[in-house]
């Protein structure tokens, strides 16, 4: 199996504390930085989801750390990656092309949450 879960294990708490940083980081730019209004409101709403998608992250990992459980970790990552980035690329100036993967990830978020959902109640 060479999956990317049993290959590299250490991509996952990475790239949930990469949103982490992102969420601080971006949220602190919102708050001190951002002076145009839907620039401040990208840029806020990227990090209210960042931040407790990374915690859940870490929290499921501790709760039960299976496959079956990191199937869903990397949904919520992935997920709030794109949805957050897409945001964030947008507060920045990107084209507004960049607004076609928010629902993406958050189709992924809610992806992962559902299969999570699965993953609890047949235990």
């Amino acid at each position: 199996m060479t999956d990317l879960q049993t290959t590299h294990p250490r991509w996952l708490p990475a790239l949930a504390a990469l949103n982490g940083l992102l969420a601080v980081g971006v949220g602190a730019m919102a708050a001190h930085a951002l002076t145009d209004p839907q620039a401040k409101a990208w840029a806020t709403t990227a990090a209210t989801y960042q931040l407790p998608h990374a915690v859940a992250v870490f929290a499921l990992l501790a709760w039960r750390d299976s496959r079956a459980v990191r199937g869903g970790a990397w949904a919520l990552t992935l997920g709030t990656l794109l949805f957050g980035l897409s945001l964030d690329a947008l507060a920045l100036g990107a084209p507004r092309s960049f607004a076609m993967f928010a629902p993406v990830g958050g189709s992924l978020m809610l992806g992962g949450w559902a299969w999570l959902i699965w993953v609890a109640a047949r235990r």
